[in-house]
Formats: C-alpha cells, structure tokens, sequence
C-alpha cells in the first residue's frame, strides 16, 4: 500500500465486483474499489481514498468499454443510491450476482459446492410491489443518496410500481397545499418520516403514511389525494413513529380511510397483507424462489415442516400443500394473525402458526420433542442466530431448506451447520431484486447426504470445532469486516467507543489517555453506523 497515494493516477483492470456492487482492481497488492466499473475493462483511476489493505477510486478513463457495459436509463443513477447496477447489462448484472454467492459459500462457508444456474427476473423493471419513500427535512419525497440520509426527489422509479410512485407525490403535494411539516431527523422535529405503498396483482394499492405524532392535519384532504392519484386505492393508515433512529414503522396503526390492508395472490393462494406483513417485493420471482425451496425440500406428502420467519405464511402454505404437518413461527404479531386468516382463507387445515422469536419457539418446540422431516427458514439480513441453528441441528431434520437475502451471512450459517453435521449440498440464486446488488438464494443442507446420495456420517460433539458458536469477535475482525463491507477504515479506539455505546465489554483495546485533559478524537456517524452493522454480524448486539 505504500505505493498507492491519495490523488495519485493508475491504470488498472477490473476483475470482479465486491458485495456492495463495486467494481474491484488490484493495484500493488492491494484491493481498490471503482464505482461504476465493468468486469474486464482497462481503466485509468483517480485514488480517492487509501486504507490499510484497500482505497478507493474513481474512473477517469476507460480504454476500451466492455460490452457488458451499458447507458442507464434511470436519469437519478448516480444520485440515488437505490440501484448499483444500471451500467451494466442485465447478463452481467446475473453473472455478478451468482458470483457473489458463489465467493460467499466458498470463501465463508469453507464449501466446494457449486451454484447452479441462477433464475434471472423475466421483467426487471418496475417490478417492487413493496415501496417506502423516506422524506426529507425540506418536503421532498425520494429515495437516499448512496451512504446518506440526504434525499433525492424523485417522480418516476424505474424499479417501482406506478401506482406507488404516484401516491408519493400525491402525498407530497399533500404535503405541500397545506404546509404540513416534514420530519427532520437531526433534531427529531416536524412530522411525516415515510410514505409506505403497498400494490396487488390487480392493481390495487394500500397506503401508509409514517409520521412523528398520532395525527396528521387535513385527514381528509389526504385520503382525497391519494385516491384521486391512485383511485384503486384500498385504505390510507397513518402509522405513528416518535422514536429517534432509523425504523421506518412504529408499532401504532389508525385508519385513515378505507381498510388496513391488501389482498394478493402468490402461488395460486390468497394472501392478507397488513402493512408490517413480510411479503416479497418481487411476486414473479417470489414464485421462482418458492418453486426452487419446494424442490429441495424433497416432500413426499407424509413429512411434518417447521418453517422458521413464515412472516405471513406464504413459503408455510406452499410447503403444507405438499406435506403432513406444517407449523410456522414469526416474531410479528400482525403477520402472525394474517398467517392465520391466509391459512383459513385458502382451506389449509394441516398448517399451524406460532408467535415468537425465532429462536424461543425453535427451543420450545424442540424441548416438546418436536421432530420435523425438513426446516425452513427465511431469515432477516442479518441471518441466523447461533441457537437456532442449534436447535434446528438438535430437531434432527432430514433437510433444511435455507432461504437467504446475504450471502455473506448465508455462508457464515452453512459453515455453522457443517460443524453440526448438514453439508449444504444444493443452492440456487434467484434475482429477486433487479438492477440493486442484492440477491436471493435458496441452499438445501443435508445431513449425510452428498450429490443426492446417501452415506452415513459418524461424529463426535467432542472433536467437533465449536469455536464458530462464540458470541465474540476480535477487534481485527471487525475492523475487516467493516472494510469489507462499507471500504472504512476504523480503529480500536473507535470499535471501543462504540461497544461502550452499546454497554459492551472493550476489553484491553480501550486505552484511555491518563492526561486529565487529553482530547480523544470521537468516532464519525458513518464509521459509528458501519462498526454497529459489524456487531450486529457477529450478534454481539
């Protein structure tokens, strides 16, 4: 790294893309990552930044463009940090994505498994029937500027609904004609934080408007708007959130007009959805991925499923269809509910629905004796907590089927289970969200079973390497997991101030000055924000 100097020009060629879609160069032993590169082109880069193992740059030129890359169409790319792949053709865009899986099952899950042909979106375009619209301290309605708060206004979103986009500027005209303040989050003043929109295969939608208070002005005025925007409109529900920091719902609903929630069909069965409802934003590609975890979970009919994170019970009904017994577990009590209704609505008699934490019902249900045939599990980015999977290990399934939107935490989890005896033995991406960097994969873990043939495996709990199951991380790791993850450096002291903020033990590495009145620099928001997603990684927090 000493060769590479901030400001300083060098030639290049990008190699591949890291896991926040940038494009990767080498340059003297060490890693530089280039917004906007292309995979195979020859590039001149400006330094803008350099670490202690990576920088980053800036193209300046490009030798010769790859066909691979092409002109955006969204005129806010580059303002908005929404989607990071719109410079690259959608072949490209799939290529970069089934590698990303691929270096997270081989380089942290310790795999040699293959990914198979990942399932690309047939419609990349406006595809999300999920929206949610941040609001700025000025009115403006938007979405965030890369690895900011600040909001860029936009009208048209090439990856939203139509609808959507219209009953957010329905709102902000709202908004507008009768001066209703807009939430600023430095000083936790003003009122409306988000607009949430949800949309239906036939075309009906159900708005939610976020605010800081149990009321907003001109109720009426509002739900006239947005009908008048969207006149399919079902309902206008005003969510309350007073509380600082970055949760977009707080857990109060009043309705406005019309009703609190939305019907929709996937997978030939009917859904309610209430507006804290997981539901995939993606309904085309939520039947792929669904249609992939049928397939590796193998049922014959006569199997009893456990799924894990059900949210409203979508993946749980496909499975029942095809097994004995399902049972569903989510910590969200209206999606548990909805769950419920989903179940009665379509004539599922042989699913049943727990509310609660992952990790409480899979230990309850294992102490009760319960032994499925497969588990599921869908869980939040930040994957699975160690105790689930070793209550999942300790149910004894044939297969888990492991649904996942990180790959980096997908491998973690993979590895964790191959300490507890399942080796992952299938695993497909899917394209759920075109032109972002993010991706879906499905991963069938087998305990005994390699390349779909069935060999006994003998092991002890005592020559197992259970170290991967310690609730710690050394401030090494996470420094390297933060430059990894955000291209940040950050120091020990700075790790230390944060785990204090979070009442964390620091250990040695917190070396307070003993001069009554030395200055101790204090860590930056950006750098505060990017090690708490590293505590949380390592579920230290």
């Amino acid at each position: 790294m000493e060769k590479l100097r901030e400001g300083g020009m060098y030639t290049g060629t990008v190699e591949g893309y890291s896991s926040e879609g940038l494009g990767i160069v080498r340059l003297d032993g060490a890693v530089v990552f280039v917004p906007r590169a292309v995979r195979g082109e020859t590039v001149d880069l400006r330094i803008t930044k350099v670490m202690k193992t990576a920088a980053a740059g800036e193209i300046v030129k490009i030798h010769r463009p790859s066909p691979e890359r092409t002109e955006p169409e969204c005129p806010y790319y580059g303002r908005c940090g929404g989607c990071d792949f719109q410079h690259l053709t959608y072949t490209e865009e799939l290529w970069a994505k089934r590698q990303r899986v691929q270096d997270a099952l081989t380089r942290i899950g310790g795999t040699d498994l293959q990914v198979e042909e990942i399932l690309g979106a047939k419609n990349p375009t406006h595809y999300r029937n999920k929206s949610q619209y941040p609001v700025g301290a000025d009115g403006s309605i938007g979405f965030f500027q890369a690895r900011s708060h600040r909001v860029v206004p936009i009208e048209r979103c090439l990856i939203q609904s139509e609808l959507s986009d219209k009953t957010a500027q329905a709102v902000a005209s709202w908004m507008k004609r009768y001066k209703v303040p807009a939430y600023d989050e430095t000083t936790g003043k003003g009122l409306i934080r988000h607009v949430y929109v949800r949309v239906n295969r036939a075309g009906e939608s159900l708005c939610c408007v976020v605010a800081n208070g149990r009321q907003v002005p001109r109720e009426p005025e509002l739900a006239a708007l947005v009908r008048s925007a969207a006149p399919r409109t079902v309902g206008v529900v005003l969510n309350t959130n007073t509380r600082r920091g970055n949760v977009i719902l707080g857990e109060k609903y009043r309705t406005i007009w019309g009703q609190d929630f939305l019907m929709d069909t996937l997978c030939g069965l009917s859904f309610k959805l209430s507006v804290p409802s997981f539901y995939q934003v993606n309904r085309d590609q939520a039947e792929a991925l669904y249609g992939k975890a049928l397939e590796y979970a193998g049922l014959t009919g006569q199997e009893t499923v456990l799924d894990l994170y059900c949210g409203t019970g979508t993946i749980t009904l496909c499975l029942a269809a095809k097994a004995g017994r399902a049972i569903g577990a989510e910590i969200v009590a209206p999606a548990i509910r909805d769950a419920r209704e989903n179940a009665a609505r379509n004539g599922v008699e042989n699913v049943e629905f727990f509310c609660g934490d992952a990790s409480d019902v899979a230990a309850k249900l294992e102490r009760e004796g319960l032994r499925p045939d497969v588990v599921s599990v869908d869980p939040p980015r930040k994957g699975l907590a160690p105790e689930v999977i070793e209550s999942v290990a300790a149910m004894g399934p044939v297969r888990v089927v492991y649904v996942s939107c990180d790959p980096a935490t997908l491998g973690r989890d993979v590895k964790r289970f191959a300490q507890l005896g399942y080796q992952a033995v299938r695993a497909c991406a899917v394209d759920m969200f075109p032109g972002t960097r993010h991706v879906e994969t499905v991963v069938r873990l087998s305990k005994g079973e390699i390349d779909s043939k069935k060999v006994r495996v003998e092991f002890s709990l005592e020559d197992m390497d259970m170290s991967g199951f310690q609730k710690g991380a050394t401030y090494e790791q996470i420094k390297m997991y933060v430059l990894e993850h955000s291209g940040l450096k950050v120091s020990s002291l700075y790790i230390s101030q944060v785990k204090r903020k979070c009442g964390l033990d620091v250990g040695q590495n917190y070396n307070l000055s003993k001069k009554e009145d030395a200055k101790v620099p204090q860590c930056p928001p950006e750098k505060e924000r990017a090690i708490r997603d590293a505590l949380k990684f390592f579920h230290l927090i």
